[in-house]
């Protein structure tokens, strides 16, 4: 089970600004991975569960966290549907991202009081989100949107928090943008974990990358 409430998490996410998301079939590659962002000062990771047999990578990626990176919390992303969210929630995801907005995963998210965030594209759906109990709506995707459909939803809504995924980038003017807009937080995949990192090996590129990163997001957050 989760070692960690939605309250708990949601705080987490908006004092770090950042969740780096990652996917690979090799568990000691993703557990390199794994320690360079918490060395970074990352202490969110969402796995997206993609790939076959995802499950059995992030159950031992999260009993790595767990007994070697205090703090580490970790979710699943990618997840369709009701059973999926159950299965990794088995397996102590403390957190569960979801491309689109599913009325069955919140039930049995909510159940557990373990963060869900929906993938949302307009202001219909978000509301939806929250009713169902929603903590942190992921804005998706967000090159789609862009900073100013964030802007416009926290007019009338100041109360919604956005996490905007696909369309995010390390560059400083890309991250000043969502913040400036008024986001949570951004979730950041293959634009920080890069195939050429991966392919090099180069974990301590990595680490100063997400530490880096990190200390943009909080200047910005002030």
């Amino acid at each position: 089970m989760a070692q960690y409430s939605r309250i708990e998490v949601a705080i987490v996410m908006k004092e770090s600004g950042m969740v780096p998301l990652f996917y690979h079939a090799d568990i000691e590659l993703g557990k390199k991975v794994l320690k360079a962002c918490y060395d970074g000062g990352a202490r969110l990771m969402e796995f997206t569960a993609r790939g076959d047999f995802a499950y059995e990578v992030f159950l031992e990626l999260n009993k790595y966290a767990i007994k070697e990176l205090p703090g580490m919390i970790m979710g699943v992303g990618s997840i369709t549907d009701a059973a999926a969210a159950s299965m990794f929630m088995q397996m102590g995801a403390n957190f569960i991202v979801t491309p689109s907005l599913k009325e069955d995963i919140a039930k049995v998210c909510n159940r557990s009081k373990v963060l869900w965030s929906p993938g949302c594209g307009s202001l219909t759906e978000i509301n939806k989100a929250e009713e169902l109990g929603c903590e942190i709506v992921k804005l998706f995707p967000g090159s789609t949107y862009g900073p100013g459909f964030v802007k416009a939803i926290k007019g009338p809504q100041p109360w919604t928090s956005v996490m905007p995924t696909g369309g995010v980038s390390t560059e400083e003017s890309n991250l000043k943008g969502w913040f400036d807009a008024g986001v949570t937080c951004v979730g950041i995949g293959s634009k920080l974990i890069s195939k050429e990192i991966l392919a090099n090996e180069n974990y301590s590129k990595l680490e100063q990358e997400v530490r880096n990163i990190l200390t943009l997001i909080k200047s910005l957050q002030q």
